[in-house]
């Protein structure tokens, strides 16, 4: 373990890192390759960064893989992440097993082609027990229709008569969240240099520290993470507080 990394894991104390995997069509055009190509790399990065995470501290890693507003993208395109998807669950679930971590879903991902849901459900219900690394996969996921879609439970209470109006609290709508029962992110880390948060996690990111490297997502690996979270732990959290 390099120095930086040693530093990180005894105190860094970024817990829970939810990250935005930017990066993988430029670094495909800069090697004039095609975007699939890109692709392929990035999830390559997912391996490498899990396999990370947890020498590093971090009890929960969220990933940002497919997001509601990618399926604009071209049809061959949204195939190709479906298909990088599969596979990578496919031939990876043996191995997040035997290394004890907890695989589990986001966002409006059991709208997805059947046998993929079955395939995640299995992967999920497999990995139920695990106490490793949670990793949470982001999949047809978007921040504003999940609270959209917490408010619409909240509402239905209402409309049932078993909750007033006046008594809906932020702990109410967080437990109908699609994170209810994970910590919220400390910090969130964006690759490729961009500065937005692109609809990810928009309620559960309101205290979070926003970090950002110019390294493209196909190119990041675990000391690129120890170095992101070195950054994380000298930072000076005030929750609004001062």
């Amino acid at each position: 373990m390099t120095a930086v990394a040693a530093s990180v894991a005894e105190g860094g104390g970024c817990r829970h890192l939810a990250i935005i995997m930017d990066g993988n069509g430029r670094w495909a055009q800069a090697k004039r390759l095609p975007r699939i190509a890109g692709h392929r790399e990035g999830v390559q990065a997912v391996r490498r960064v899990v396999e990370a995470a947890p020498t590093l501290g971090l009890d929960v890693l969220t990933l940002y893989a497919f997001s509601s507003e990618n399926w604009k993208r071209p049809a061959d395109e949204v195939s190709d992440l479906m298909g990088l998807l599969r596979h990578y669950v496919q031939h990876e679930l043996d191995t997040l097993h035997r290394n004890g971590v907890r695989l589990d879903f986001i966002g409006d991902w059991q709208a997805l082609k059947p046998d993929l849901v079955q395939l995640l459900a299995t992967a999920r219900d497999k990995t139920r027990s695990n106490s490793g690394l949670r990793l949470v996969m982001a999949l047809n996921y978007g921040g504003q229709g999940e609270i959209v879609r917490a408010a619409r439970a909240l509402a239905a209470d209402v409309a049932a008569g078993t909750l007033a109006p006046d008594g809906i609290t932020t702990d109410m709508l967080e437990a109908r969240l699609d994170t209810a029962g994970l910590p919220p992110p400390d910090a969130v880390l964006r690759t490729s240099g961009e500065l937005r948060l692109s609809n990810f996690l928009l309620w559960q990111t309101a205290y979070a520290e926003f970090l950002v490297t110019e390294t493209l997502w196909p190119d990041f690996d675990g000391a690129a993470l120890a170095a992101a979270l070195d950054e994380f732990s000298r930072r000076e959290r005030r929750f609004g507080g001062r």
